[in-house]
């Protein structure tokens, strides 16, 4: 499908996106949504026999400091049997820096969606364990902020022994 076929099945399919400035980056196409119906229109572009974006190559977040909505989260689908992509773009406020989750769509937005609160703090309603992925779970702010403070101090941790002790517990063998 030619991303103008696309642009076009995209537009009928959902008549609330709305196109992005420019409409294509590198051949893929740009949509931007809103938070409020994403979980419907992410699981359309996945269903759609025409789009069939069966895989959510990479969920990311872009900290937009000073402007509003601060943050986007960008999500990246990958068409295997059309071959074609489509970058989702979904506007995210900062004082309400949650969407909903797209966990139960692909199962490779849990992981990266985990990356996202822990590193931007954007929340992920539904998200079936939500918790920090790379930082420890002492670990005060979202490093990947823009106002992070740099030479911030975090809360001192007593050291971790993961062979005598290790995390999570592990459930006892039957």
């Amino acid at each position: 499908m030619t991303p103008d076929a696309l642009r076009q099945r995209l537009a009928t399919l959902l008549p609330a996106a709305r196109p992005f400035a420019g409409d294509t980056a590198r051949g893929e196409v740009v949509i931007v949504l809103e938070r409020d119906a994403l979980a419907d229109e992410l699981r359309t572009l996945r269903d759609d026999p025409e789009i069939r974006c069966e895989q959510l190559s990479d969920l990311t977040v872009v900290d937009y400091l000073g402007r509003t909505p601060r943050f986007e989260v960008v999500y990246q689908l990958y068409s295997i049997t059309g071959n074609h992509r489509v970058r989702v773009k979904v506007p995210v406020p900062e004082d309400d820096a949650a969407v909903p989750t797209a966990s139960g769509i692909w199962k490779a937005a849990n992981w990266a969606e985990r990356e996202a609160w822990d590193m931007f703090g954007i929340r992920f309603a539904g998200h079936p364990d939500l918790r920090r992925i790379l930082m420890y779970p002492e670990f005060v702010g979202h490093p990947l902020r823009k106002d992070y403070p740099l030479h911030q101090r975090q809360p001192l941790v007593p050291e971790h022994d993961p062979i005598a002790t290790p995390w999570p517990p592990r459930p006892p063998v039957r």
